[in-house]
């Protein structure tokens, strides 16, 4: 009778699908903290936010406090340390009313008076601006794959605050006000260097009248 050959090699067990907590915790960059309340959630992501614009206050750059807060508070969202935040209703809606009024205050009948003389430059600059806004925002779009939405809202000539706004309707805040940060802080940076280069070669502003 033959004798009965074992294999010679011990069948492997299947390894266990499960993650262990101490595992799972050391796959994720930052470990999450305590459950916490969405009234606590808004309150962390609302410090985060000011701290962010009161140190930005600090470092002169335009639009600053937008900025900051934008930058502290996404910081913290990106660290996946807190769940996503949930506004309460109507908070979007105050903001823009508020943002709304701001803009608004700022329009004088001294304004008017200059509009009268200005509106041919002035129907020349935006109809320009416009035109060039969306034919960057389709290059970006098709070249470099951006987003249809963030490229022309992106290249779009407004306000970093209104065109931010524009896009977090749509679900695109977030790229959209970076990247009006970043031409808003590029222009107010090279402009004035421009401008002395160019009154220091001898080329003045033509006399009023």
């Amino acid at each position: 009778m033959t004798p009965i050959q074992r294999p010679c090699c011990a069948v492997e067990r299947p390894r266990s699908q499960h993650t262990t907590p101490r595992a799972a915790s050391r796959l994720e960059p930052f470990p999450r903290l305590a459950a916490m309340s969405p009234p606590l959630q808004l309150l962390a992501y609302l410090a985060a936010g000011l701290a962010g614009g009161l140190l930005a206050l600090r470092s002169g750059i335009p639009a600053a406090p937008l900025a900051g807060a934008l930058l502290g508070a996404g910081l913290l969202s990106l660290s996946g340390r807190l769940e996503a935040a949930s506004w309460p209703s109507g908070t979007r809606t105050a903001l823009e009313i508020g943002i709304g009024t701001v803009i608004g205050t700022s329009l004088s009948a001294t304004a008017l008076g200059e509009l009268k003389q200005l509106w041919k430059p002035a129907v020349l600059i935006t109809v320009t601006l416009v035109v060039a806004g969306l034919l960057v925002g389709v290059c970006c779009s098709r070249l470099l794959g951006l987003d249809p939405l963030v490229a022309l809202l992106g290249a779009a000539p407004g306000g970093i605050s209104g065109m931010s706004l524009a896009g977090d309707e749509l679900g695109v805040g977030a790229p959209v006000a970076v990247l009006h940060a970043v031409r808003l802080i590029t222009v107010l940076l090279v402009l004035p260097v421009v401008l002395r280069l160019l009154l220091a070669s001898g080329i003045t502003p033509p006399p009023p009248g």
